[in-house]
C-alpha cells in the first residue's frame, strides 16, 4: 500500500531493446497534485519511461502502479494503452494533435469520455453539464474567447493549450506532457507554466522538458536521467547546484541556468 500522497509508483523499471539498455532500475514516486519533471540529455530514457507508464512499451523488468484517489492500486504494467487511459492516465505528445478543421468547442466535445468518436459526437450531443465542463476547462487554459474558432487558426501555443484542455476535460488523475513549451516564445512559455500550476490543483502532471527556465518556474520535483539511469532527484535548486548534473547535462557554465 502506497502513501496516500502517491499517485504513481515506479518500481525498478528496466527496459532493453536489442541489447541496448534504455532504462536501468528506475525507482521513483510521483506525488499527488504536483508537477514532476523528468529532464536529461537526448537519449537519457525520458520518453521511454513515459511510454512504459502509458502502456506503449513493456518493461523488461519492474512495474508501475497507479493509485487513483481513494482506491486500491492498479498495476499498469501489462495493460493496454486504452485501458490505462480509462483508469485516468492521459498523455499529450510534443506535436499538437488537434482537429484543425473543427472549432475549439468541437475538439473538446470529441474528447469527452462519453463521446469517444466522431459518430457518437454527432448522434449524442453533450449534456448541459458537459457543456459547462467544457467552458470551465477552456477558462482554465485561457481559450474561452476562442470557443468558436477553428483549431487550425490558433497560434502554436494556443493549440498546445487546447490539447491540454482536451486531456483535462476527460478528468484524468494524471497527465503526461512531452515538451509542452517546445516552439514557444518566452511569453507563451511563461503562460503555459501558469496554466499548469492551475491544473495541478485537480490532477497530477508529469512533464518532459529541456527549457530550464520553464522547469524552474513550475517544477515541484525534478528527476534527472542520464544514459537510462537516475542521476539525481529533488528540488530544482538542488538539481541546478549539483556538480555531476552540471557536468553531464547542464553544461560547464552554471550561470546560463
Amino acid at each position: 500500500m502506497a502513501n496516500a500522497n502517491t499517485v504513481l509508483d515506479i518500481r525498478q523499471i528496466s527496459v532493453c531493446f536489442d541489447e541496448f539498455q534504455a532504462l536501468t532500475d528506475i525507482n521513483t514516486k510521483i506525488r499527488r497534485n504536483t508537477i514532476h519533471f523528468f529532464i536529461g540529455p537526448n537519449g537519457a530514457g525520458k520518453t521511454t519511461l513515459l511510454d512504459i507508464i502509458c502502456g506503449k512499451t513493456k518493461p523488461t523488468t519492474g512495474k508501475v502502479i497507479f493509485f487513483p484517489q481513494g482506491k486500491n492500486g492498479i498495476l499498469l504494467t501489462g495493460l493496454k494503452e486504452y485501458q490505462i487511459v480509462r483508469y485516468g492516465v492521459g498523455r499529450k505528445f510534443q506535436v499538437p494533435s488537434v482537429f484543425v478543421n473543427l472549432t475549439v468547442e468541437e475538439n473538446m466535445i470529441l474528447s469527452l469520455k462519453s463521446n469517444k468518436g466522431i459518430f457518437s459526437s454527432i448522434f449524442n450531443k453533450p449534456s448541459t453539464e458537459e457543456h459547462h465542463e467544457i467552458r470551465r476547462v477552456l477558462e482554465k487554459v485561457d481559450l474561452i474567447d476562442k470557443l468558436n474558432f477553428r483549431a487550425g487558426a490558433l497560434a502554436h501555443g494556443e493549440k498546445q493549450w487546447l490539447e491540454i484542455g482536451m486531456q483535462l476535460v476527460q478528468k484524468p488523475e494524471l497527465i503526461m506532457l512531452d515538451e509542452p513549451a517546445a516552439g514557444m516564445g518566452k511569453p507563451e512559455t511563461f503562460k503555459t507554466g501558469e496554466i499548469l500550476k492551475e491544473i495541478k490543483k485537480e490532477c497530477t502532471i508529469i512533464v518532459i522538458e529541456h527549457d530550464m527556465e520553464f522547469v524552474k518556474q513550475v517544477a515541484d520535483t525534478v528527476t534527472v536521467l542520464h544514459e537510462g539511469k537516475m542521476l539525481k532527484e529533488g528540488h530544482i535548486d538542488d538539481i541546478l547546484n549539483d556538480e555531476v548534473v552540471q557536468s553531464v547535462y547542464l553544461g560547464r557554465s552554471k550561470k546560463n541556468d
